[in-house]
């Protein structure tokens, strides 16, 4: 629950008279809270804030807040001030928040870093952001391979307070190659007399460096690891993936394919709520443009027939149910198909498979949706001809509407560009336009019986 005001202003008076005596404020109170609560002062305060907070303190409750918001707290303060903050917290986030911030800052805040820190961070952001050595840490435990168990326990006792996660103890051999994987829970359990060798699992599951961090997440989600190794072609050790980092993947991914689903994309470098309406509207307007274009041809679809619509008026009652419809389907298997490639229900050697399948979906759908709208018009109109025109058209549409909403994401993912980006705007106008030549074609076919 967010703090309530009287109770924010008197921890604004605690953080400004205390002495060097003073409890810790995160005993009592929860970052998430301090984190939403100062977020919404004025930057003025801001900056007062985390002058007042201790450098552990103002990093957990940095780390608690949006990429964007963090990367705007530390544009507001001193890079000294920046630099001390970001020395406690974990490298992973370290390098994702100075990845957010304008070039000259972020080399401004590295100058003030000490050199060891500065430079894991530099290596870090050599790495493309999307990546698995984008969002990778590199605190973890690795032992070597002869440690006995006693003196890894030992060891884990002086590590684990420096490390992401101690819930897996890597082993790796004498060239720093990743051999093996202990849990904690077997490590405790164990003879303290044998060694590592004897106790690890050789069949571990790993990532190399340059795997996409949405082929990360699926491992992780499908092996259900708490962490994953990072390795370099030649199995070398270099950092490992926490659960947490992973949820954040997934809601990045997730959310990105939903704006494209729906025609638009994120607002970067800052929040919906923050954000400018000219910005919102500059992402959104491209695909409008699309759909804007794809409208105007399908008006001049409708002119080329404006002598069949002239001469049978009823046909125009049944345009939008048609367009709708074809849409409508369209969009459907568009958005199972990103989805079950973004998920991997749907792997790179079973597209086709799952292609010709929609396919036979697409029939069926149409098959029922024609004989409904056919029976449909012949009652409501009284010409039989009327409602064969629209059964045959809207079971042409729909059968073409499955199988476009699929073969367009499908052919993209061959070239190896995101399905989500051929979704919505492209897969409906296309629909949109071939929904009407359909239409209009059958239409002119049956003209002599319509009359």
């Amino acid at each position: 629950m967010a703090l309530e005001k009287q109770a924010w202003e008197k921890i604004l008076r605690y953080l400004r008279i205390r002495d060097k005596e003073r409890t810790d404020i995160l005993d009592d109170l929860l970052p998430q809270d301090l984190a939403e609560q100062i977020y919404s002062l004025p930057n003025e305060e801001k900056v007062e804030i985390f002058g007042l907070l201790n450098n552990e303190e103002a990093a957990i409750i940095l780390g608690e807040m949006e990429l964007e918001q963090q990367a705007k707290i530390l544009s507001l303060l001193s890079p000294k001030v920046a630099a001390d903050i970001l020395s406690e917290m974990p490298y992973d986030d370290m390098t994702d928040l100075l990845g957010e911030l304008k070039e000259d800052l972020k080399n401004k805040i590295l100058s003030y870093m000490q050199s060891d820190d500065a430079e894991e961070v530099r290596e870090l952001l050599e790495y493309p952001k999307d990546s698995a050595g984008g969002i990778m840490t590199t605190e973890f435990i690795a032992f070597k391979e002869t440690l006995t168990v006693k003196e890894a326990i030992k060891t884990l006792r002086e590590l684990a307070p420096s490390a992401e996660t101690a819930y897996y103890i890597y082993v790796v051999d004498e060239d720093e190659k990743l051999v093996g994987v202990v849990s904690l829970r077997e490590l405790i359990i164990a003879d303290e007399n044998q060694i590592l060798r004897e106790i690890m699992r050789t069949n571990v599951v790993s990532v190399q460096v340059d795997t996409d961090q949405e082929q990360v997440a699926q491992m992780v989600q499908k092996y259900n690891f708490l962490a994953i190794p990072v390795t370099d072609k030649d199995n070398k050790l270099l950092g490992i993936i926490t659960v947490d980092d992973i949820m954040d993947v997934i809601e990045e991914e997730t959310t990105e394919d939903i704006y494209h689903l729906v025609g638009t994309s994120e607002v970067e470098g800052t929040t919906l709520v923050e954000a400018k309406p000219i910005s919102i509207a500059k992402t959104r307007l491209p695909w409008l443009i699309i759909c804007l274009l794809g409208g105007l041809f399908s008006g001049s679809v409708i002119s080329v027939y404006e002598e069949t619509l002239n001469a049978i008026v009823a046909l125009a009652f049944f345009i939008p149910v048609i367009m709708d419809m074809g849409g409508n389907v369209g969009s459907q298997s568009s958005t199972v198909f990103v989805r079950g490639v973004a998920t991997g229900e749907i792997p790179a050697n079973k597209m086709f498979r799952y292609f010709l399948k929609e396919i036979r979906v697409g029939l069926i759908m149409g098959l029922i949706c024609g004989l409904t709208i056919a029976l449909a018009a012949s009652l409501w109109q009284g010409l039989p001809i009327l409602g064969l025109v629209v059964g045959i058209s809207m079971f042409c549409t729909v059968t073409l509407a499955a199988t476009i909403g699929t073969l367009v994401p499908l052919i993209f993912t061959r070239f190896g560009i995101d399905p989500a980006v051929t979704a919505g705007p492209f897969v409906t106008t296309i629909k949109d336009v071939t929904g009407l030549l359909i239409y209009f074609y059958i239409a002119t076919v049956f003209m002599e019986y319509l009359m």
